[in-house]
């Protein structure tokens, strides 16, 4: 069974307005049988701090595209993407590059 983990979610880009204008997030995920990934981060993410248009955030089990992950200052596609097991104290920031004109 995965222990609980603390870690940092960020969100930048104008992503931080789906979350209340929170930027920065302290959490800590719960026990589970499996260990976190990025893929069950999302689906907690939207289910416990994403406050309106999930459609602007997440695609399907994936976030939109022109949703810049970054695992620890490190892009995601480095990491294995959603396969990437979380560690404890992981900071992981969502940028939007979608601006509207």
């Amino acid at each position: 069974m995965a222990a609980p983990m603390s870690l940092v979610v960020e969100f930048g880009g104008g992503a931080e307005l789906l979350f209340d204008g929170i930027k920065k997030h302290q959490v800590t995920l719960p026990c589970q049988p499996e260990p976190w990934d990025i893929r069950n981060l999302l689906k907690w993410i939207k289910q416990n701090l994403l406050k309106e248009r999930p459609e602007l955030f997440i695609q399907g089990d994936t976030v939109r595209p022109g949703i810049l992950v970054l695992i620890n200052d490190a892009d995601w596609e480095l990491m294995g993407e959603l396969d990437y097991k979380l560690q404890n104290q992981d900071n992981v920031v969502f940028i939007s590059t979608l601006h509207g004109g």
